[in-house]
């Protein structure tokens, strides 16, 4: 059973992929507004009632290259190695995403990505549609910063200050209250590095020549944070 479950899920896998990288191709050539759903439905050869099973949303058709990124921050915080506090965890995996030039750090000049951004950054129902893939990001940053509790990684021990304790988590208390403010403060400087570092390259620099300084104002960024956030840093 669990072999036919795995093929289901790829074959869903390969769905969202199909129907996805068809509009966006339509939106990219043609316009965001000037594409309709019935559109989308015929270059990717499904049915309307079978588009809108996958994507509830006109905008989700092009949101959906973020929807793995959406518990990308938690994973990083739930899988950091023992001993390295989830702030540290957290600028080292963006840090890395930066020298690997990854499109969702904004420092990548490939004329794909670049086409991307412009679409998205250019729509505003887009822009307002990613507010809530944004908010999902923070709600599960949150939860991973509550259960590993202020101090996890930086001297507290077994069960201090964890989400499992009374007042935590992050739906209650006052260690609830503090993940959620950390997590939005993180997701936004994360959000607002990228936004800088796609502007520059669409101003005309490169990657190669932006990335010195993208290095900098993170590391800046991530200090600013350490210094406010000293229970996660």
């Amino acid at each position: 059973m669990s072999g036919e479950t795995g093929l289901r899920e790829r074959k869903k896998q390969r769905m969202y992929q199909t129907i996805s990288e068809a509009a966006i191709s339509l939106f990219l050539h043609r316009g965001f507004d000037q594409v309709s759903v019935a559109d989308v439905a015929a270059a990717a050869e499904v049915s309307k009632p079978t588009l809108f099973r996958y994507f509830p949303a006109k905008e989700d058709l092009v949101l959906h290259r973020f929807a793995d990124h959406e518990d990308e921050a938690a994973r990083v915080v739930r899988d950091r190695p023992a001993g390295q506090s989830p702030l540290a965890a957290l600028r080292q995996h963006f840090l890395e995403g930066l020298e690997r030039r990854d499109p969702i750090t904004g420092l990548n000049d490939a004329e794909g990505v670049l086409a991307f951004h412009r679409l998205l950054y250019g729509t505003p129902s887009l822009v307002a549609r990613l507010f809530a893939y944004v908010s999902r990001s923070e709600e599960a940053l949150a939860s991973a910063l509550a259960e590993a509790g202020p101090g996890d990684g930086a001297g507290g021990g077994p069960g201090e200050g964890r989400g499992d304790q009374p007042g935590g988590g992050a739906d209650g208390g006052t260690e609830g209250l503090a993940a959620r403010l950390a997590a939005g403060q993180i997701i936004t400087v994360q959000r607002i590095l990228a936004e800088d570092n796609w502007r520059r390259i669409a101003e005309g620099a490169t990657a190669e020549e932006v990335h010195p300084g993208a290095v900098a104002a993170a590391d800046r960024a991530f200090a600013m944070l350490r210094s406010g956030l000293t229970p996660y840093a």
